[in-house]
């Protein structure tokens, strides 16, 4: 399979399904914004020293790709209803890592500046991607495009636990987190 196809020389590209877009169009400023945070999770990956905060990331990447594969396909299309979804139980797994991650941090008093150690700071990088993600989805239904609201708020407890890795990466390296004052 060549990984050039020309077709997108002047502009466009396909959505599942075969429908051409502009490449400035929202759909795919939203799934081109998943695509972008998966990578840096992909890199936050790379310097995390828990075997199960990779697992948890790497899930994190097939929701993603699950989720983009959604925003990319037109409800009309006839592959719509057979794609697979983000599920409140999904949503619900973010939620219960959130409450691990949060086990034994001590109590936010103030804002958190990025910063610490590299993993950490990645992990704001991330949320801060999402959060992105999750206003290019928010123009999509503002502009009347079919989205899953599980979509949603997997992105939304995405940005929290990202924040919360964030605090849970520096406090086991024993590095203290920079408070804004």
């Amino acid at each position: 399979m060549k990984i050039y196809t020309k077709t997108g020389d002047q502009g466009t590209t396909s959505l599942v399904g075969g429908a051409r877009v502009p490449k400035t169009h929202v759909r795919l400023e939203a799934y081109g914004t998943l695509d972008e945070l998966n990578a840096h999770l992909g890199l936050l990956a790379t310097s995390l020293t828990s075997d199960e905060d990779v697992s948890n990331i790497r899930w994190m990447q097939r929701m993603l790709f699950v989720a983009g594969t959604l925003l990319a396909t037109e409800d009309d299309s006839p592959y719509w209803t057979k794609l697979p979804r983000v599920t409140d139980a999904d949503v619900a797994r973010v939620e219960q890592l959130i409450d691990a991650c949060q086990e034994g941090l001590p109590p936010l008093r103030s804002f958190v500046l990025p910063g610490g150690i590299t993993a950490s700071a990645q992990a704001h990088v991330c949320r801060t991607v999402c959060r992105r993600a999750e206003r290019r989805v928010l123009t999509m239904v503002e502009t009347d495009i079919q989205v899953d609201s599980q979509i949603l708020s997997f992105l939304n407890r995405l940005s929290d636990y990202l924040f919360v890795l964030s605090r849970k990466i520096n406090h086991l390296a024993n590095c203290d987190e920079i408070f804004y004052n």
